[in-house]
C-alpha cells in the first residue's frame, strides 16, 4: 500500500505543475492583451489629443514671468555646481568639440516665398561661426549617452537686433540639437523638471508626485531618445531647432542635415571611442589633418495651422507629412586648424542665443520666451564670474 501511494506522487506533481504552467501562460497572455490594449488606447488618445487646427499666434499663459524667474535662479545654481577652479561653465552644452568658421550660402534658385530675412538675397554668402558640443551641463566623456548640439552665428547681418544690448553686433544665431522634439512642453514643466534635476532627484523630473496623472511617461521616452549614443563625428548628425521661429510672416522650425554630396567624397576615420574627446578628434581629423570640408543643408519646416503643429508645446514633433522641410541655405565648413588655445578660449566665451538676431527670425513660443531671459541672465552671470577669476592685465 505504501509503495502504491508513493507511486502516485510523480503523477500528482506533474498535473500540479501542468495546471500551474497553464495558469501562468493564461496570466501572461492576459497581461500581453491588456498591455497591447493599453498601448492602443494610448496611441488613440494621443492621436485624438494631437490633432486638429492650432493657433498661429503665441498664447502666453498666466504666471509665466514668475516661473521664469524661478528657472533663472535654478540655472545659476547649476552653473555654480559645475564650475571649475578657473572658469564658470555654461548651464548646458558646456563641452565644445570645437568652434569652426563656416560659410552659409543662399541658393541662386531659391523660390520667392522662401526669400525671408537672412535668406532674402539669392547667392548671398554669410560668414559664420559654428559651435559643436555635447548637451550636458558638465563636460563628460563623449562615449556617454548625451544630446549633441550645433549653434550657428551669422556675422555682419544688417537690420535691428531683437535685443537692445546686441545693437552693435549684427548677428543671427541658430541654436539646435540632435532631436526633433523636446522632453518638456512648456515653461511650467521646464521649471519642475530642471528643479528636480538640480536637486539631484532625477526621478521627480518625470514623476513629480504619486498621482499617476502627473506622470510624464511620453516625455521620459523623448528624453531617453535624446540621450543617444555619440555619432562617429559631429559632422554626421542632424540638428533641429525644436522650438519655432518667425520666418517672415510665417512660423517655422529649422534643422541642419549633413549634405555629403556637396563635398568631395570622404569617410570619417574610425575613432577610439574609449578616449574622452574622440568627437573633437574626429572633427580635427577631418578639417585639419585630412583637410576635408564638411557640408550641410539648412532647412525650414513652415507651420500649417490647419494641422496639429503647435507653437507653445515643444514636445510635439511637427510631422513631415503635414509640412515637408525645404532647403534655404547650404553650409560649408572649410578645412581649418580650429583646435588652438586662442580659438578654444574664444569659443568658451562666445555666446549663442536664438534671440541674437533680427525680427524676421524672432523666436516664438514659451520655451523661446524662457530662453531669452535665462540665456541672458546666465551668460551675464558666467561672464562676470569668469572676468573676476581671470582679470585682464
Amino acid at each position: 500500500m505504501m509503495f502504491s501511494d508513493s507511486s502516485r506522487l510523480p503523477g500528482f506533481f506533474g498535473r500540479l505543475w501542468l495546471r500551474l504552467g497553464r495558469g501562468l501562460f493564461k496570466l501572461a497572455l492576459w497581461l500581453l492583451v491588456l498591455g497591447a490594449l493599453g498601448i492602443a488606447i494610448g496611441y488613440g488618445y494621443y492621436a485624438w489629443k494631437f490633432s486638429g487646427p492650432v493657433p498661429a499666434e503665441e498664447q502666453v499663459p498666466p504666471g509665466e514671468a514668475a516661473m521664469t524667474q524661478d528657472i533663472i535662479q535654478t540655472a545659476i545654481r547649476i552653473v555654480d555646481q559645475h564650475r571649475e577652479p578657473t572658469r564658470y561653465l555654461r548651464d548646458a552644452h558646456a563641452k565644445a568639440h570645437g568652434c569652426v568658421t563656416a560659410e552659409v550660402s543662399v541658393p541662386q534658385n531659391l523660390p520667392a516665398d522662401l526669400r525671408q530675412g537672412v535668406f532674402a538675397q539669392p547667392g548671398k554668402v554669410w560668414q559664420a561661426w559654428m559651435r559643436l558640443s555635447n548637451g550636458n551641463a558638465y563636460p563628460q566623456f563623449d562615449q556617454l549617452q548625451d544630446a549633441r548640439g550645433m549653434a550657428i552665428k551669422l556675422l555682419d547681418v544688417p537690420g535691428q537686433q531683437l535685443m537692445a544690448d546686441q545693437a552693435g553686433k549684427h548677428e543671427q544665431d541658430f541654436v539646435m540639437f540632435n532631436h526633433a522634439n523636446f522632453f518638456v512642453s512648456d515653461v511650467a514643466e521646464y521649471r519642475q523638471n530642471i528643479g528636480a534635476q538640480a536637486d539631484g532627484k532625477q526621478v521627480l523630473a518625470f514623476f513629480p508626485s504619486w498621482d499617476p496623472r502627473s506622470w510624464q511617461l511620453r516625455h521620459l521616452l523623448i528624453a531617453k531618445a535624446t540621450l543617444a549614443d555619440a555619432p562617429a563625428s559631429p559632422t554626421l548628425a542632424t540638428y533641429y531647432s525644436v522650438s519655432p521661429y518667425k520666418f517672415g510672416s510665417a512660423n517655422a522650425k529649422f534643422r541642419v542635415v549633413p549634405d555629403p554630396g556637396s563635398c568631395p567624397p570622404y569617410t570619417v576615420a574610425k575613432q577610439n571611442q574609449d578616449l574622452p574627446n574622440f568627437l573633437r578628434t574626429a572633427l580635427h581629423q577631418q578639417l585639419t589633418t585630412d583637410q576635408q570640408p564638411a557640408c550641410f543643408m539648412l532647412q525650414i519646416q513652415r507651420q500649417d495651422a490647419r494641422k496639429y503643429m503647435p507653437i507653445e508645446d515643444t514636445s510635439v514633433q511637427w510631422k513631415e507629412s503635414d509640412a515637408p522641410f525645404q532647403t534655404v541655405a547650404m553650409i560649408r565648413v572649410p578645412p581649418q586648424d580650429f583646435d588652438t588655445p586662442a580659438q578654444n578660449l574664444m569659443c568658451d566665451n562666445l555666446s549663442f542665443n536664438p534671440w541674437h538676431g533680427i525680427e524676421a527670425h524672432r523666436p516664438i513660443g514659451g520655451i523661446n520666451r524662457l530662453r531669452k531671459a535665462v540665456y541672458e541672465a546666465v551668460s551675464d552671470y558666467r561672464h562676470a564670474r569668469n572676468a573676476a577669476l581671470n582679470p585682464t592685465p
